[in-house]
């Protein structure tokens, strides 16, 4: 009776199952969480390496400006005229070129 018992509570395939199991959550987590993260990081390295002087930017603090001056880990942004100001690279958050150029549009 008591061999019965044992065996009935056994799983039978089951290790298996659950293997298949944790590497599909794995595919799937690496899938749609970490490798589009990585994608984005690349693609604001990318933008933040190939900015100019001249570039008009907007930092993370909402500060817009026109790039003066580029140095190895920072950039010298003219915020207002003789108002400058020097930030990380890691600060600017988007090109501004095409939003400081149109005028701002009228909402009705």
């Amino acid at each position: 009776m008591l061999s019965i018992i044992l065996q009935a509570a056994a799983p039978q395939g089951g290790g298996m199952m659950q293997m298949v199991f944790l590497v599909a959550i794995i595919v799937v987590f690496y899938l749609f969480m970490i490798r589009p993260q990585m994608k984005k990081q690349k693609t604001e390295r990318n933008f933040r390496e190939t900015l100019e002087k001249g570039a008009k930017v907007v930092t993370i603090g909402g500060l817009h400006g026109r790039i003066v001056e580029v140095s190895d880990r920072t950039f010298l942004i003219e915020v207002d005229s003789n108002v400058k100001v020097r930030v990380e690279k890691s600060a600017i958050s988007a090109d501004a070129t095409k939003s400081l150029d149109q005028p701002p549009s009228t909402a009705k």
